[in-house]
């Protein structure tokens, strides 16, 4: 049998956990574990009772079943030994050994940004968040977050309406959409982006899986936005796992009075980048994103600015900006933004209004 198919065997393995599977890839002849006796996995730190189990049931065919359930129900394995893996996933602390996948693959490759809250968002946080979405979508990111209710189910939404490209990463089995009241919305997903989980169909629903489904959120995104957090929202531990992978770390900041703004406004205390509009976001990941073919329709010209013409450009997509605005943003020098600002007017790629206020045409 081959190392991926033994792999997700493994990783389906009731008992083996991720440290015992990690200790157990360090040996060479782990590629033989279907041969080990009960005495072999006693040897490799494993009870009686689990070795025994496992020298029965960890076979060939018991491999191949799961293999062929996992086809039927048209659910990617994406093992860490394959191509196909997220290298920015690989650079975590704990990457998962197995993921899997109902929908577009692909879009783990693609550039990203995790958008996160309260599953009890108010009305701002609610607008907030489509706005956001809706920008970033129709840059090209894919938005990621996880299924659950408020501002998670929000972001899918939108991304969904504005034709973009999203993920939801469980923290279920795979084939489980939790909460019951979004089971529609995962369908949509998986006929229209990608769902995403390490927990194998049959995996037992538990509390204690949500935290660890967060890191993967974080894991497999350049970036992480949290839109509206109390102190104690779920949403901060996926900025703590962003954190800890060395991701960048978004929060859009709310109403000092507000509860659901005492997590953003703690994250923007602690140095985290404060969001008011997409342009915050897209600004780190210019040279990740392709150019708008809309734009590239409306404007022939624009394939032919430099990077920083296109970054400013970008900028005043969003919305108009001053020249005070632009100095502040970009924090370059006065003659060096003046002058790209004048070969964008010079390329028709940007008109100066009245005020020292910019657009592009």
């Amino acid at each position: 049998m081959d190392k991926r198919s033994l792999l997700i065997g493994l990783h389906e393995s009731q008992g083996l956990g991720w440290k015992r599977i990690e200790q157990l890839l360090r040996r060479e002849d782990w590629v033989h574990a279907l041969d080990y006796t009960p005495g072999d996995w006693v040897e490799r730190g494993l009870n009686a009772e689990l070795a025994i189990r496992l020298a029965e049931t960890l076979t060939s065919s018991w491999i191949e079943n799961r293999l062929e359930q996992l086809e039927c129900r048209r659910i990617q394995a994406i093992t860490i030994l394959d191509r196909q893996y997220p290298l920015l996933m690989k650079e975590t602390v704990r990457p998962p050994w197995v993921m899997y996948g109902i929908g577009e693959a692909g879009l783990l490759s693609e550039p990203s940004v995790a958008m996160v809250g309260t599953r009890v968002p108010t009305a701002y946080g609610r607008k907030v968040c489509t706005e956001l979405t809706t920008a970033l979508c129709r840059r090209g990111m894919v938005v990621v977050s996880g299924l659950a209710k408020g501002i998670d189910g929000q972001c899918h939404e939108a991304a969904l309406r504005c034709e973009g490209k999203t993920v939801a990463v469980l923290g279920t089995a795979i084939d489980v959409a939790y909460p019951p009241e979004n089971a529609s919305l995962y369908q949509m997903i998986a006929e229209q982006g990608l769902i995403l989980s390490e927990y194998p169909i049959g995996t037992p629903g538990h509390p204690g899986l949500f935290p660890m489904r967060n890191r993967i959120i974080a894991g497999i995104t350049h970036g992480t936005v949290v839109v509206e957090a109390d102190a104690r929202s779920g949403s901060l531990i996926t900025a703590d796992a962003a954190l800890e992978a060395g991701r960048d770390v978004f929060a859009v900041p709310g109403p000092i009075t507000s509860p659901k703004s005492r997590g953003t406004l703690s994250l923007i205390k602690q140095g985290a980048k404060m969001v008011t509009n997409a342009e915050d976001i897209l600004e780190e990941y210019i040279r990740l994103l392709p150019v708008s073919q809309e734009k590239e329709e409306e404007n022939g010209s624009i394939d032919q600015l430099t990077d920083e013409e296109r970054r400013i450009y970008h900028m005043l997509e969003q919305k108009n900006c001053t020249l005070d605005e632009l100095l502040m943003k970009t924090e370059w020098e006065f003659g060096h933004l003046h002058s790209v600002l004048l070969s964008l007017i010079m390329k028709k790629a940007a008109v100066q209004l009245p005020g020292s206020v910019y657009k592009v045409i």
